[in-house]
């Protein structure tokens, strides 16, 4: 089989809504591009004109590449052996869209992988033109750079300058999020999917700096998590009381006027959390942005079943292969009973509690 022919096929294993031949095009092309730019990390150290900057990033990056099997059980492969400089910000850019009154995302189904919640574009403009059309059509959209992704282990995913930029935590949380998904995917279940990735990712953070950061820095990073865990909690609070308003009798017009209400109160809300932070302004951006339903479920869609699978987690004993093989079991399931067993994992609200 020519090569283009077996990648063409083998990226249909991952490639978010290959649902056009043009769309299809981009996704095996902009691929081929990028694992023509990967060169091993050997070759880029050993290379006497190698910046001493990047030098230290791809270092840095080894040893948690290194750290991410011996530590945390995640595939000893070829992934992340390589680096590529892309020349660009993202590397892909997910295009999310959900109707004017669903906060459901859009899915968009292919037959191997089933259906996923976005659609990726290796050409930002592509991406934004694609939302445009989708926006014309009534739909709410949001276009996000997406710094990095997986092959699934169908190819050998290389480090990128698109995540190396962030520094050493931001390319740990990347790198153990994507090896995670080499270990357990759904095919279909985008929550379920990242969920999980996310809880690795959350745990693979908080060894690494236990065992690499200082007692400040790791207090610095259970500070952050937390004002993480708050602000998706705003956002499903906000995201279940737009599907309230949504499921109601009120007229479209009642609906879209309340909408904006509900959008802006949230708005408020964060001002509020922001200044419980003492002024920590991360999340300033996300809500600079244009806010609706897609936006919204962009962040849901990662976060959903985190408390689920902590809790699987910490039921195992901190053993993250017999967490694997927990999670592994439950994907195993039909959707129904998967969801019905993570949602007995969540943790109760404290009013429920005994």
């Amino acid at each position: 089989m020519p090569v283009r022919l077996m990648l063409a096929s083998a990226l249909c294993l991952f490639a978010c809504g290959c649902t056009g031949i043009s769309y299809y095009t981009q996704a095996v092309e902009g691929h081929l591009r990028l694992m023509a730019m990967a060169r091993p990390i050997s070759d880029v150290l050993d290379d006497g004109t190698t910046d001493p900057a990047l030098r230290q990033q791809l270092e840095a990056a080894s040893a948690i590449r290194e750290f991410a099997s011996r530590e945390l059980a995640l595939p000893d492969n070829r992934s992340y052996r390589d680096y590529a400089d892309l020349g660009r910000p993202f590397v892909v850019w997910n295009v999310f869209a959900a109707p004017e009154f669903s906060v459901d995302l859009q899915p968009w189904c292919m037959l191997f992988i089933g259906c996923v919640n976005y659609r990726g574009y290796y050409d930002q403009s592509t991406a934004s033109r694609y939302a445009s059309e989708l926006s014309s059509a009534g739909a709410d959209t949001h276009v996000g750079g997406v710094p990095a992704y997986t092959t699934l282990g169908y190819f050998s995913d290389p480090l990128l300058n698109t995540f190396l930029r962030y520094g050493e935590q931001e390319v740990a949380r990347i790198i153990f999020h994507e090896l995670a998904h080499q270990i357990v995917y759904v095919k279909g279940d985008s929550a379920f999917n990242e969920s999980f990735a996310t809880a690795v990712e959350n745990e693979g953070v908080r060894r690494w700096l236990a065992r690499t950061a200082t007692p400040e820095r790791l207090r610095n990073y259970e500070t952050q998590q937390e004002r993480k865990a708050q602000f998706r909690q705003l956002v499903v609070d906000y995201r279940d009381k737009l599907r309230v308003l949504y499921a109601s009798n009120l007229s479209l017009e009642a609906k879209r006027h309340a909408k904006t209400e509900v959008i802006a109160e949230m708005k408020e809300t964060y001002a509020a959390l922001k200044a419980a932070w003492g002024g920590f302004g991360a999340y300033d951006p996300w809500f600079s942005q244009p806010l609706n339903n897609a936006t919204l479920g962009s962040v849901s869609l990662y976060t959903k079943w985190v408390p689920a699978f902590q809790a699987l987690l910490e039921q195992d004993g901190g053993d993250l292969p017999r967490y694997y093989q927990s999670v592994a079991r439950l994907a195993d399931l039909a959707q129904a009973e998967r969801e019905a067993a993570l949602s007995l994992l969540l943790p109760k609200p404290a009013a429920l509690k005994d």
